[in-house]
């Protein structure tokens, strides 16, 4: 290759080199450059703050409800949203829950008030937190140590909630979280321990999805969020009632109301355990005293226009709407009787402070609305109440903000129904849950009570023939008693249990006296209806106007007085609680369960100052009625039904006064007045010896002799339960007799008698007081049981007393048997009572097998409780 030709392949081959590799140059910075703008556009897409999402934007498609928390409904899914003003941050606020509709085996009733809790509201990072807060504690600021206020007390966040959204006001928060659950209130009871699967009827498990919103109502002052929760049970074990139309899908309607917390000069009052207010308890944390308690009353805040008078109309008076479901006949009557309030805040300093109004036809507000305070009626399929008069308070003052009264149809109305005792459909299925709703008089049984009362009061006068308006006299005097009774409940009073014992038994019909005073000296007690043996000397059958004690009671919870004066003031009121007129024993003192709390005197369905002798003319009286029973309710054209219903209440009546009678026995009179009171009885004082025995007696002669029943027998035949459909499916048709009888006998009498409670107080007390030993009780009871028919035939009912006694006692004696919780006192008196059986046996004789049998079983359970294994 020539020179030439090769330098200009060499030169050719540089330049081809030269642009290659400047190609490949380019094509590196090209793939750079890619590479930089690639990671310009990721550090600003990081780097970028994404565009605010607005509340309008959030809220496009809503409905806004305005008020004390603003809620935006969307339109198409029906979630809400809720908006948190900033200067809603830290404060408190009040809830107040309602069950509007659902099973009442359950105690869902409408207008049942539930939870009342103090509620904050708190923002923690981009979280609306709403928590409850705890209003058990006082702490004094002035003491050192109220600096650890807070200490060793748990929070409750019940929800935490993202911001969706927020603004230069506030914040919004999704809210379904908050309503369609039940973090604001349980609704599903929790069963108590023991009760087997399928024993009652109970909710399935909560459904969010199939839950919804009923309606949301907001005002400048509270908010309401009614919503239908759902709950789901594929295979229930129970089905429930007729209420319930498919127990596998439940809704229960609930109103969750959030109130702003007052702002008032509304001033605590201090609770006294000498009168029955509902209230707070309160421990003050920096006290040294003995009961370093700052409990508070409920009551409503009551202010004079003219503060300079002695009485004054109050600036705002409580009101109350008589819904228009009420009859129309009836509503005078609940006008006139809540406007029987006024007599006792006239005391307080107060007129006109109670104020009935009727809500017309075209009112154009809603009943559960919680600004008006509403007595209603109801029909409920299968009610647990006869009438209920709740209220609900701040818990940080005790300042009444709402209440309602609903009353039962079968209740109040002129004829109400009769109970079945024996073979009511869903008897039982909610005795067990009487303890756990409520605390704030809401389980009130009054009505219920108050109606077997009446029943057996119209029955005695439909009976024995007495004229026709005397029965309209007597449902008038019953209506006045329950609509005054609830009405007392919303002022804040709890029941008085001790305040039937106020009139001697001559005193009782003796209207120059019951109508300027009352029968009784409250009417929140449970009274027995007053009826006289000798029927020309009538009186009243229910006290019509607010007692003695309730005026009292009044005046301490409602009087005003400046802040520097008070705690005098209030101690001079008190100062009288050992006036016999106002004797005062609540719920927690009562004797209605066997071996429970220990004055007679504090117990229900009892009447006058001589209860037992009360309760002995009154076994006469259902006596003579008994016999009057077949002619009066075989009615042509008509089934059984009524009668056997007549007889069902006349023996509830019998049971009642076995337990009145009962209570004696072993029985504590209590007196709580204070240190320096006018009084001479000591707080503790054992009934006497003469008025226990004198128990007994009565129930030897009216509920264990062999005649005690008597006058039933003609009655048996005819006690037929009217066939409805496969009513008899799931049992027999036929009377339990034994079952009424045993109930009367053991349950309601020896249950409290041999309870290990009576019998350990019975020793306790004669250290102090009581010389009726346990054997001595026991050897009244077995002369009572046994010695009457030791020679002759032993009925039906006694077979089951004495088996029934025979075994308690064994029980009783067993010293190997480690749950038995009777002392050693006991136990010996149990042994030797069994021996004494057992001797009057060996002399006992009869010609009738089966009596026989009797015996001789009764001989196999004492020799067999007498060996020792």
């Amino acid at each position: 290759m020539n020179k030439t030709k090769f330098s200009f392949l060499f030169s050719l081959a540089v330049i081809l080199s030269s642009g290659l590799s400047q190609a490949q140059d380019k094509s590196e910075r090209k793939k750079k450059n890619k590479k930089e703008i690639a990671a310009a556009i990721a550090d600003s897409i990081k780097n970028k703050k994404p565009a605010k999402v607005s509340i309008a934007d959030k809220i496009k498609t809503s409905k806004k409800t305005e008020g004390l928390f603003t809620i935006y409904q969307d339109t198409i899914t029906g979630s809400i949203q809720l908006f948190v003003k900033k200067d809603q941050l830290g404060k408190e606020f009040i809830y107040q829950s309602y069950s509007m509709n659902g099973p009442t085996t359950l105690g869902l009733n409408q207008s049942m008030h539930r939870s009342t809790n103090v509620f904050n509201i708190k923002k923690a990072n981009d979280k609306i937190e709403f928590g409850i807060v705890n209003t058990n504690f006082y702490y004094d600021k002035n003491n050192a140590v109220s600096k650890t206020a807070g200490t060793d007390i748990s929070e409750a966040i019940f929800l935490a909630e993202k911001v969706v959204a927020e603004d230069s006001n506030g914040y919004l928060i999704a809210a379904d979280g908050l309503f369609i659950s039940e973090k604001l209130d349980p609704v599903k009871p929790t069963m108590p321990p023991g009760i087997p699967p399928g024993a009652v009827f109970n909710l399935g498990n909560f459904n969010a999805a199939k839950s919804k919103y009923y309606s949301i109502r907001s005002y400048p002052n509270n908010t309401d969020v009614l919503v239908d929760l759902a709950y789901d049970n594929p295979a229930p074990l129970n089905g429930g009632g007729d209420d319930i139309t498919d127990a596998r899908y439940v809704r229960v309607r609930i109103q969750h109301t959030f109130l702003e917390m007052p702002k008032n000069d509304f001033r605590a009052r201090r609770d006294d355990p000498r009168v029955g207010y509902f209230g707070q308890t309160v421990n003050d944390q920096t006290s040294m005293k003995a009961t370093p308690y700052k409990d508070i009353i409920h009551r409503w805040y009551l202010t004079k226009k003219d503060p300079g008078a002695f009485l004054s109309e109050p600036v705002e008076p409580i009101v109350w709407w008589i819904e228009n479901t009420t009859p129309i006949e009836y509503r005078q009557i609940v006008v006139d009787a809540g406007n029987k309030w006024n007599e006792a805040f006239e005391k307080a300093g107060f007129k006109n402070a109670v104020v009935m109004k009727i809500q017309p036809d075209d009112a154009d507000w809603d009943a559960g609305d919680v600004r008006y305070n509403v007595i209603r009626w109801v029909a409920s399929a299968y009610p647990t109440y006869g009438a209920i008069g709740p209220s609900f308070a701040n818990p940080r003052t005790g300042q009444i903000l709402g209440s309602d009264i609903t009353i039962e149809w079968a209740s109040g109305s002129s004829s109400p129904s009769l109970d079945e005792l024996y073979s009511a459909k869903n008897s039982g299925n909610s005795e067990h849950l009487n303890h756990y709703f409520h605390k704030d008089g809401s389980a009130c049984t009054m009505a219920s009570e108050l109606k077997n009362q009446f029943v057996m009061g119209t029955t005695l006068v439909d009976a024995l023939g007495e004229n026709p308006e005397t029965l309209k006299d007597v449902h008038k005097e019953f209506l006045y008693y329950l609509v005054l009774h609830e009405m007392g409940h919303t002022l804040g009073l709890n029941h008085n249990m001790k305040s039937s014992q106020m009139l001697s038994p001559a005193e009782l019909h003796n209207k120059a006296i019951t109508e300027k005073v009352g029968l009784i000296g409250s009417v929140m007690d449970y009274p027995a209806v007053n009826l006289s043996l000798d029927r020309s000397k009538q009186g009243n059958y229910y006290t019509v106007k607010p007692g003695p004690y309730d005026l009292w009671a009044i005046e301490f919870g409602y009087r005003e007085f400046d802040e520097k004066s008070e705690e005098a003031e209030l101690t001079k009121i008190l100062s009288r609680s050992t006036e016999p007129a106002l004797a005062f024993g609540n719920d927690a003192d009562d004797m209605r369960s066997p071996g429970k709390a220990i004055d007679p005197r504090v117990m229900i369905n009892d009447l006058s100052s001589d209860a037992i002798g009360n309760a002995e003319e009154r076994f006469q009286l259902v006596n003579n009625v008994m016999t009057k029973l077949k002619t009066k309710y075989s009615k042509e054209g008509q089934s059984y039904a009524e009668l056997r219903a007549r007889f069902s209440n006349l023996n509830n009546q019998r049971r009642n006064m076995a337990a009145v009678v009962s209570r004696y026995v072993g029985g504590v009179m209590v007196d709580r007045s204070f240190v320096g009171q006018n009084t001479t009885e000591k707080p503790l004082t054992p009934v006497s010896k003469a008025r226990q025995k004198r128990a007994i007696d009565v129930l030897n002669k009216y509920v264990f002799a062999p005649t005690a029943y008597s006058v039933d027998a003609p009655l048996y035949p005819y006690l037929q339960l009217q066939r409805r459909g496969f009513n008899f499916f799931s049992s027999t048709e036929d009377p339990k007799l034994g079952a009424i009888y045993q109930s009367i006998q053991t349950d309601a009498t020896l249950g409290h008698i041999l309870h290990p409670t009576t019998l350990q107080r019975v020793s306790n007390t004669s250290l102090y007081g009581n010389s009726y030993t346990v054997a001595e009780i026991m050897t009244d009871l077995t002369n009572g049981i046994f010695k009457a028919d030791l020679i002759g035939k032993v009925n039906m009912q006694r077979q089951y007393l004495q088996t029934y006694f025979v075994k308690e006692v064994a029980a009783i004696a067993d010293i190997n048997d480690t749950k038995n919780r009777h002392d050693d006192i006991s136990k010996a008196a149990a042994r030797q009572t069994l021996k004494k059986i057992k001797l009057m046996l060996s002399t006992a004789s009869s010609l009738d097998e089966s009596t026989r049998a009797h015996r001789n079983y009764i001989s196999f359970l004492i020799e067999n409780a007498l060996t020792i294994k």
